[in-house]
């Protein structure tokens, strides 16, 4: 599964784990991704992966809910 967010391009990000020996080694950094509905500007609903600044800052358009 691809860890990218699909309105920024977001991606993984590579660092040091420090020990307190100062011992390094590497790892990831992950986006915080969420699975999110998407309303497009069609007015098609779909699911996409987004990251949590995206959807903080109103990139990502949700779908009004319908009252039944």
């Amino acid at each position: 599964m691809s860890q990218v967010c699909e309105i920024c391009g977001k991606g993984p990000a590579t660092g040091n784990n420090v020990s307190h020996s100062h011992i390094k080694t590497r790892r990831r950094f992950m986006p915080n991704l969420q699975k999110v509905r998407h309303q497009l500007e069609s007015g098609q609903v779909v699911t996409i992966k987004a990251c949590t600044r995206c959807i903080r800052n109103g990139a990502v358009v949700k779908p009004v809910a319908s009252s039944k």
